[in-house]
């Protein structure tokens, strides 16, 4: 995906955290259009508020999470330019610049709650209405509920923290994903007989509830059975927050690469075990479980995307 538009193109617009099925409902008014429109989301890599007031709710996708399932949906071109680039923009020159000079938009969609332009003060109804001055059509889409709520962001936030995984799968369309780099550790695991690959969490990132989860692994296009264990190791301690995961029947050097880990479901609580041979036990009992449960979605490329 490029980040220049020489050609025409249909436009979706939003942070898109989480690239859930609400955001997938703007994002297909692009990837579907009926004329040969060239396929792009305009976003940032953190949020507007974040950039604006350098602070917002936990980020749920990493940058390059986005860009592969944004790629995955059917998108051909990313912009994501600087905030600074475009923070004092007045909604008229937003429109003028971005899209239609820069993107040469026809088409553009967003979400009803959309807002742009300097300090965000410009709406969706707005974005249609100065659109129209530059033969823009523009599509604006309502809420999508789920059970007679809005999908948001915001739910998933909560269901992750409550460590309900199915249910954050449920309103992604896909399991949730840690992609973070793989960083040394203290080996411990090779010591247990069950290696595994750590990911400490960013500053900014959500981290789900404590605990171990059954998870799905993807290493150079396979997809492994995983258990993961999310929190502070508190039988063997930690620096921070990580996400700890032994990939079932993988050996190989993952250090420095981002190796997406999709989590399945939740196991169990964190729990400190009294010494190394029953966190081993442990270990071996959430392996030959989560081998069960992450059976089904082995073979496909990526789960429910």
């Amino acid at each position: 995906m490029k980040q220049i538009a020489p050609s025409e193109s249909a436009v979706a617009m939003g942070a898109f955290d989480g690239v859930h099925l609400g955001h997938r409902r703007v994002i297909s008014c692009v990837t579907f259009t009926a004329r040969k429109l060239v396929p792009t989301v305009f976003t940032f890599d953190a949020s507007p508020q974040e950039l604006l007031k350098g602070e917002g709710d936990l980020r749920l996708t990493s940058c390059e999470s986005k860009m592969r399932v944004l790629e995955g949906l059917g998108v051909r071109r990313v912009y994501m330019p600087r905030f600074e680039e475009v923070r004092s923009l007045s909604p008229r020159e937003f429109v003028e610049k971005i899209l239609h000079h820069t993107l040469r938009a026809k088409e553009v969609s967003c979400g009803f709650n959309f807002h742009f332009g300097r300090g965000g003060t410009a709406g969706s109804n707005e974005l249609r209405e100065i659109c129209a001055e530059f033969g823009i059509e523009v599509s604006i889409v309502p809420a999508l509920t789920v059970d007679g709520e809005p999908v948001s962001s915001t739910r998933i936030r909560k269901a992750l923290l409550l460590g309900d995984a199915t249910e954050a799968a449920r309103l992604l369309g896909r399991f949730y994903s840690i992609d973070f780099p793989v960083a040394h550790g203290r080996q411990l695991g090779r010591q247990l007989g069950a290696p595994t690959i750590n990911q400490p969490f960013p500053p900014g990132f959500l981290a789900p509830r404590f605990g171990v989860y059954t998870s799905v692994v993807t290493v150079n296009g396979k997809r492994y059975a995983g258990v993961t264990n999310i929190g502070v190791r508190p039988t063997v301690g930690s620096d921070g927050v990580l996400a700890e995961t032994m990939i079932d029947g993988f050996s190989g050097d993952l250090y420095g690469r981002r190796v997406p880990v999709e989590l399945v479901c939740f196991l169990r609580p964190e729990q400190k075990f009294g010494d190394l041979d029953q966190l081993r036990e442990a270990i071996l009992r959430d392996a030959q479980t989560a081998r069960s449960l992450a059976a089904p979605y082995l073979q496909t490329q990526e789960a429910m995307i």
